[in-house]
């Protein structure tokens, strides 16, 4: 996995910036219930997403939270005082807390289905009867849109995806929430070129092939083989799942 300490100085440059932001915001506000209330944002990264949410409901008291040090850093320069280091396995706040919890981008990295399972189950913990738990969902899938690159990269090894909906599904089934509604949203400026799929292998993007493994150079040269190396392929769809805590727990 990245050590997102490292990446932090130029995660967002990476990420689509601005624009996924916007767009990944957007979708996350219309899964969320327009009232006045608190959200907590667990994994919040940079803060980039987490920004906009408060921005476009002043009614809604926002704390952001993320595991590394520097990401948590840069958020709170931009949203001061409502920043913390947690790990969303073992949440640092009282039950019924929050009226919204949201997730973006971050099941995908736990290790197995036990951490996807416990973050889960904290971010019911923490959510008060009616509020809602959005989080984003199968990740991986979303960047195969059915390109010549995408063929190439077929070859590789993949581990499950932890993010899967259904299983996301059974985790929030198990700690009391229901299906509350779905949405997409572009990102924004991630479409693949195949020599940034080059570099990306080659600085160990891809998690089950390190970058002195030969078949990372393998795929290296099947990609180096494709036309119009630096023109980028359509951008991925990421989805959000929504989550309802019942008034009756």
């Amino acid at each position: 996995m990245l050590d997102y300490d490292e990446e932090a100085d130029a995660y967002d440059a990476s990420r689509g910036g601005e624009p996924r932001a916007e767009a990944a915001a957007a979708a996350v506000l219309g899964l969320i219930p327009d009232r006045p209330g608190r959200l907590l944002d667990v994994a919040c990264g940079t803060g980039l997403v987490t920004r906009r949410l408060a921005a476009a409901r002043p009614a809604l008291r926002v704390t952001g939270a993320d595991l590394a040090a520097a990401m948590a850093r840069r958020a709170a320069r931009r949203l001061p005082g409502a920043v913390l280091r947690a790990d969303g396995r073992r949440l640092p706040f009282a039950d019924a807390s929050f009226d919204a919890v949201t997730g973006v981008w971050l099941l995908h990295l736990l290790p197995g289905p036990a951490e996807v399972r416990a973050v889960v189950a904290e971010c019911a913990r923490v959510l008060r009867p009616g509020g809602v738990y959005v989080t984003t969902v199968d990740k991986a899938a979303a960047h195969d849109v059915g390109s010549d690159i995408d063929a190439v990269l077929a070859l590789r090894p993949r581990r499950p995806a932890q993010d899967a909906a259904d299983a996301v599904a059974g985790h929030a089934l198990a700690a009391g929430l229901l299906p509350a509604g779905q949405a997409a949203f572009p990102g924004h400026g991630q479409g693949r070129s195949p020599r940034s799929t080059v570099a990306d292998l080659r600085r160990g993007w891809f998690t089950l092939l390190p970058p002195d493994d030969p078949r990372t150079e393998e795929l290296a040269a099947r990609l180096a083989r494709l036309p119009d190396q630096d023109r980028r392929r359509p951008d991925p769809a990421f989805r959000l799942h929504a989550f309802r805590k019942p008034t009756d727990t």
